[in-house]
């Protein structure tokens, strides 16, 4: 089933803990759609062989500068890949006990034993995967922060796995413009639930392109996620992300 992973994005919003569940989003596209660029980077769990070494944590680092290095990575390799962004090196080495005790079990057991979100670190994330893409679950310090990824992600999505033809017969990649942060936030209810969108299922016309999504319920397992996604696929949609060509704008459509 993982070979489906790339046309379907599964989420599942945990808004009260502020957390996401979701299969079909990489390590990369995470990061091209942030507001912002990743920083430094604290390394919970992963085989990357040119990070740093802190002498507090035991643990190694990526400083913002070699960020790009990781992104080259093909994480999906490490099997387990869990970090948490820092913005002062200076924090790792205030970093007590039990703090430590909680990042360790943060990337052990991809769970936390109390919200984390650190002070001395002031991050904005914490990343935990298992065979990144297949399994991602991220803490976001701001849900509004999430609401405007995905914003952006849909649309990298949409633009790299469906390939539209010009009058010359060659192939490009069509750009769309970012759906707005609002659109998602109506759909939190249906995100909570656990909801797939398709884009092997997306409805192109020349007027509009339609984006349809389906509430499949709640999963850890992404086997059995992508098993409910199939029994359900040729039902009608909860909702569809509508991109409108004429106007170059998005709306949504949710079902009754």
């Amino acid at each position: 089933m993982k070979n489906e992973a790339k046309n379907i994005l599964y989420i599942h919003l945990h808004d009260s803990e502020r957390f996401v569940v979701s299969s079909g989003m990489n390590f990369r596209e995470f990061a091209y759609s942030l507001q912002l660029p990743l920083s430094n980077l604290l390394l919970l769990k992963h085989k990357f062989e040119d990070a740093e070494f802190n002498m507090n944590t035991l643990l190694e680092y990526v400083n913002q500068e070699n960020v790009v290095k990781l992104l080259r990575e093909n994480v999906h390799d490490y099997g387990d890949f869990c970090w948490i962004d820092f913005e002062e090196e200076s924090g790792m080495d205030e970093l007590d006990g039990n703090e430590l005790a909680e990042l360790l079990y943060l990337g052990h057991c991809k769970n936390h034993l109390r919200p984390p979100f650190y002070r001395k670190l002031n991050n904005e994330f914490v990343y935990l995967a298992q065979d990144d893409s297949w399994f991602n679950k991220i803490y976001y310090r701001s849900l509004s922060n999430y609401f405007k990824l995905m914003g952006q992600l849909v649309p990298l999505k949409i633009g790299s796995l469906r390939a539209e033809r010009t009058w010359l017969g060659i192939r490009k990649r069509s750009e769309y413009p970012p759906i707005p942060a609002e659109i998602f936030q109506r759909l939190g209810r249906l995100m909570a639930e656990g909801m797939v969108f398709s884009f092997h299922e997306v409805h192109q016309s020349r007027n509009r392109l339609e984006i349809p999504a389906w509430i499949v319920g709640d999963y850890l397992n992404m086997d059995d996620m992508a098993e409910g996604y199939n029994q359900i696929k040729h039902e009608k949609p909860h909702a569809l992300i509508v991109f409108h060509r004429k106007t170059k704008e998005w709306s949504l459509t949710i079902g009754n």
